[in-house]
């Protein structure tokens, strides 16, 4: 099929199927990823080859829009008003998840161990595209207000997905040779790190002076920015033989550094960034679900969602020692291990990555995200949403007092 009939069955199948889910009250995603399945070369094979050539480039650009959306909102005054249980969100029940999926991945899919723990990065991320906007729902209707848990999460699941990241990248690094053990990952990977924050963080300090300095439409930042954001990534794979760099922490180091220093300019970006994952949004879920060899799935897909089931009982168990010791009710705690469920954009995102490598463990880590896509982003959304009212307490607004 034609290349431009191609995107365009593409686009428009995935916006037709997320509008119908949406309608069903589901995550949208889950219809673009259906939109995908039924359309790509496992089922009616109606996505040109072109497309699925440059697939895994189209990911990375939708990964370079969350990543720098996410630094875009990093606020960290906001993760130092929300105290010990914020900070702990950050990075602890994600920890918990990757020991459960080695554990797990080792035991019962017969993975080593650095496979499992790749694995573990590639699921342990919440998902932005459930929990952000719920949470935004619950802040303005004053559920758990009091308590602030709404900031808490959001705060959380900002940091949870920058966490998860640095694990993968620096696990990709180490997988790179085929999956063996590379002595020089125990160098590479903190100085990977390390150059990746620091050019970031002076590439936003750039940004944020030169934006102050002069001024030019929104649109046009976002340009640069996605040009730099380019640049990163390109230069990742240039000098990495020589200086160990990860573009994409430098890309989402950018954004928090612009947060930092322009906070209203940074503001107004993550809007504009949002209306441009509109379209991206569709691209990303609809290849991946085009990925998804549905016959390895079925003949998998048993044991690898015992695996994801396992694996979240020890996130739960993570989110509980983050807010056990403070203030939060017994109920209250119960719905922030519920909210912290829900996985999606990221696992879309990375979650390919590991097969376009080329590595032994791609297909089943593909296979894995997908499951867990289809299962905890709609049951996540679906608890939630279910459970805030009986498990939260409203705040009055001093405006309706």
């Amino acid at each position: 099929m034609d290349f431009l009939a191609s995107l365009g069955i593409l686009l428009l199948c995935g916006l037709a199927l997320g509008s119908i889910c949406r309608k069903l009250k589901l995550p949208p995603l889950l219809g673009m990823m259906a939109a995908g399945m039924v359309l790509g070369p496992y089922a009616f094979n109606l996505i040109a080859p072109e497309i699925l050539h440059i697939s895994s480039d189209l990911r990375q650009l939708a990964l370079i829009i969350i990543l720098t959306r996410a630094g875009l909102s990093f606020d960290i005054q906001e993760l130092r008003k929300n105290g010990r249980s914020a900070v702990m969100l950050c990075f602890v029940p994600a920890a918990a998840e990757i020991v459960g999926y080695v554990i797990f991945g080792v035991l019962l899919l017969r993975l080593s161990w650095n496979e499992a723990a790749l694995l573990g990065t590639v699921m342990a991320a919440v998902s932005p595209a459930v929990v952000v906007p719920r949470m935004l729902k619950l802040k303005e209707a004053g559920y758990g207000t009091d308590k602030g848990i709404p900031q808490m999460i959001l705060t959380g699941a900002s940091a949870d997905d920058i966490f998860v990241i640095i694990l993968f990248t620096a696990l990709l690094a180490m997988s790179g040779n085929g999956g063996s053990f590379d002595i020089h990952f125990l160098w590479k990977t903190p100085v990977s790190i390390l150059t990746g924050i620091a050019l970031g963080l002076l590439s936003g300090w750039l940004a944020a002076a030169f934006f102050m300095r002069f001024h030019m439409r929104d649109t046009v930042k976002i340009v640069i920015l996605l040009s730099v954001s380019f640049f990163f990534v390109a230069l990742e794979h240039t000098v990495g033989a020589w200086i160990p760099f990860s573009g994409l922490l430098a890309v989402l180091a950018m954004g928090a550094m612009l947060m930092e220093k322009h906070t209203v300019c940074a503001k107004r970006l993550s809007v504009k960034y949002a209306k441009l994952w509109v379209v991206a949004e569709i691209l990303l879920f609809v290849l991946v679900g085009a990925t998804v060899d549905v016959r390895y799935a079925l003949q998998s897909g048993g044991m690898i969602l015992a695996v994801i089931a396992l694996a979240l009982a020890f996130r739960m168990l993570g989110v509980y020692l983050c807010v056990v010791g403070t203030t939060l009710t017994r109920r209250e705690r119960l719905f922030c291990m519920l909210a912290y469920t829900p996985k999606a954009t990221v696992q879309a995102a990375i979650g390919a990555v590991p097969l376009s490598m080329g590595l032994a463990c791609g297909q089943m880590i593909l296979t894995a995200a997908v499951i867990a896509i289809l299962v905890t982003a709609p049951l996540g959304a679906f608890l939630t949403d279910l459970s805030y009212k009986k498990l939260l307490n409203k705040q009055q607004r001093s405006d309706q007092a």
